[in-house]
Parts: C-alpha cells; structure tokens; sequence
C-alpha cells in the first residue's frame, strides 16, 4: 500500500509542477514521458540491479576511507577534539564527539580530492560523458546538459563555469534548467559529510548520497521542462568546448583545493550557528503564544504540519509524516545540512528505515533560500546581462529543486 502511495505522489509531484509553472501548453507531454521513464530507469538500476550492492559497499569503503583520513588530520591538529582517544573516561557514549573538529573537517579533504580529480583529468571525461548521455536521451542543448552533469560532483555555483561562456546564449528553458540542477543536487564536498552523519542511523548511506546525486541529473530536466518548457530555438546544441586547466601542478590544485575548501568550512560552521540561533530565537518568540495540545507551539511543529502533506505523498505514513515534515521545512527554510543533523539525532522509533531512507532523497538538494542568495549572486557574476531573469526565476527554482527531491523520494518509495 505504501508503495502505491508513493506511487501516487510521484504523479501528484509532477503535477505540483505543471501548476506551479508557466507556458503550461507548451509542456511536452513526448519529453515528460521520456524523463520520468529513464528516472525511474535509471532508480530501478542502481538500486536493484544484480551486482549493484556490492558496487556500493566499495563505495561505503572508499568513504570510510576518507573519513578516517581526514580523522587523521583533525586527531593530529586537535588531538581528542578531533577524534584522538580522550585522556579521560568517557561517562555518556557520543560525549567526546564534536562536529567543528571531527565531521565538518571532511569538506577540506573532498575539496582537494575534487580538485585533483579535475587537473589529472579524472573528472572531466566522466562529466562529459554524462553530458552527451542526457543529451542524446532528454534532449537537452549540450550546454545545459554538461552543467547538470557536472552538478553530480560539484555545486551550484561552480558546475555552471564549465559553460560559462554559453550562460548569456541560454534560453528561458535551458537557464531554468541550470538552476534547477543547481537546487536538485549537493557537492560531492558534502557528500562525504552528510554520509558520515547519516552512516549510524541508515546503511549505506554513503551508497545512497551518490546515487541520489546521479539520480538528480534526469528527475532536475525532467521537472525543471515541466515547469519552464522550452519556447524558443536553442543556440548551444553543439558539442562544448573542455573548460581547461583549474591548476598548474599537482601541488597547485592541493593549495587551491584546501582554500577552496576552507571558505566553504568556514561558511558551514557559520551558517550552523547563526541559523540554529535563530531558529531558537524563533521558537523563543512562538513560546509566548499559548499551547496548542499541551505543547509549546515551535517553528518545528508549524513547519511541520505544512510540509506533513508533502511527505504522506512521498509514501511515509501519516503518524511518521509529521516529523519529517519538520525536517523538510527545516530543509527548505535553513539548510539540508541541519536537517540531516535532526534526522541523524531522531529517535529510533520516530522514522522506519524505509522512511529514514526517503527522506535522504527527499532532502538531498540545495534548494532553500540560503542558496537562492548564493545562485542569484554566482548567476549573475557570471552572466550581469541575466541578471533580471535570473531574479525572476529564483524563487521558483527553489520550487522546482525542492520538487526535484521530492520526486527522487518517491520513486525511491515506488521501489523500496
């Protein structure tokens, strides 16, 4: 029956997009069905293919790999803050953990690795290979195609250098579709990260990150053409030029990966702070209404009953519907990275596996208005003469990503 319901969401999804879109009779009914087919194609095949869980158990291992060395890193410089064994007795099990000095650490060693990747040139073949694939499948122009590619491994602000020099070529259409593809995915930086916070409450989860990352690829085209269709003849259908070196040796790429990965450390631990101030600053503020079912009203529980519908579609039950409703609000109005951190401290009895698991889809993206501030600015550096377009379609793009997930959650649902 669940699946069924889930099932059912994936179409009331997408109808959620027709409605909050434009040109509505301009939708192509052909490209809709292709989308959806080849995203849950693409769903069926990584997550049940005969040889798949294997693939992504050495995936779990090369994460676990990564982790502890970036454990390394962070036990050297802060010794048991960072995860070296404590010179003390531990009284409560996970006392001696610290997010700053143990987890966060993991962005610096992703960004050096991406960065490596991309000057060996590891990386640029296989976005480019995913590029000619959406192409030749969902018919998208070759810009917009190699920036969704790229969006798998990078994120929103830096997958659209690669076509820079197209961003001012760009249809309606396809300039949507970058930021949806924005919105629908997270950095492989992050990957790693949120892999590491979910891998005690979820198995796999390092597998399943990557999968969604992948996964966010054709489900972003297909809602981002739902809700934008394309109008106008494209001017970047042709084959995209390599986007050159980022680094001029080896050691070069590790500094610029490390700086790289710094900033975006630093911007996380900042973020973290100030948004979880303000949302007790909220709730401080929602407290002095008077209580609603002997509870004290929070930004939580409002979230959540507005957002508990939503998550009922992805296929949850409506007892558990409500919780992650609250952690989808928290998604949409803070940030994926809290919300995975909610979810990670809920109790066991709060979400089943199979719910815990749709959720990871479901949050899986960018899309809260933190990064709208971000794109709008990334967007419009890269191409000013967009600039009132980009604005335009900002506030929908959160839409369409946050829809993008959610789809990912219920085709997930659908197979599970």
């Amino acid at each position: 029956m669940l699946q069924l319901q889930s099932g059912f969401g994936v179409f009331a999804l997408l109808m959620l997009a027709w409605a909050f879109g434009e040109n509505r009779d301009r939708v192509s009914v052909r490209q809709v069905a292709i989308g959806l087919g080849i995203t849950l194609l693409t769903a069926v095949a990584m997550l049940k293919l005969p040889g798949a869980a294997q693939a992504f158990g050495a995936i779990n291992d090369a994460v676990g790999v990564i982790s502890a060395a970036s454990r390394a890193g962070t036990s050297f410089a802060f010794g048991y803050l960072g995860g070296a064994p404590a010179p003390f007795d531990i009284k409560a099990p996970g006392a001696n953990f610290i997010l700053a000095f143990q987890a966060l650490p993991v962005v610096l060693v992703m960004s050096v690795l991406t960065t490596l990747l991309f000057y060996w040139r590891i990386l640029p073949p296989v976005v480019r290979a995913m590029a000619w694939l959406l192409k030749r499948t969902l018919g998208v122009g070759g810009a917009v195609g190699l920036s969704t590619a790229a969006n798998v491994f990078l994120g929103m602000v830096e997958a659209p250098l690669f076509i820079r020099p197209y961003l001012a070529q760009l249809t309606r259409s396809e300039l949507f579709l970058v930021m949806t593809g924005g919105m629908a995915g997270i950095a492989g930086t992050v990957l790693v990260l949120y892999a590491t916070l979910l891998a005690p409450v979820l198995p796999d989860a390092a597998a399943h990150f990557v999968i969604a990352s992948v996964l966010g690829a054709p489900a972003a085209i297909l809602v981002s053409l739902i809700m934008v269709p394309e109008t106008e003849a494209r001017a970047t259908g042709g084959e995209l030029a390599d986007p050159g070196q980022i680094a001029v040796s080896s050691m070069d790429a590790i500094v610029k990966g490390t700086a790289a990965g710094l900033e975006l450390l630093l911007n996380i631990i900042a973020m973290l702070i100030v948004l979880v101030a303000l949302v007790y600053l909220g709730n401080a503020v929602l407290g002095l209404l008077p209580h609603v079912g002997g509870e004290a009203i929070t930004l939580q529980r409002l979230l959540g009953y507005l957002m508990a519908p939503v998550c009922w579609l992805l296929g949850l039950p409506w007892d558990q519907a409500v919780t992650a409703g609250s952690l989808m609000g928290i998604k949409t109005v803070l940030n994926e990275l809290i919300a995975y951190v909610e979810l990670a401290k809920l109790p066991a009895d709060a979400l089943d596996p199979r719910s815990k698991l749709i959720m990871l889809y479901a949050m899986c993206g960018f899309a809260n208005f933190g990064s709208l501030g971000i794109m709008l600015g990334g967007r419009t550096a890269m191409a000013p003469e967009r600039r009132e377009e980009i604005a335009a379609l900002g506030l929908r793009s959160i839409v369409s990503g946050t829809l993008t997930t959610c789809l990912m959650g219920a085709v997930v649902g659908l197979i599970s």
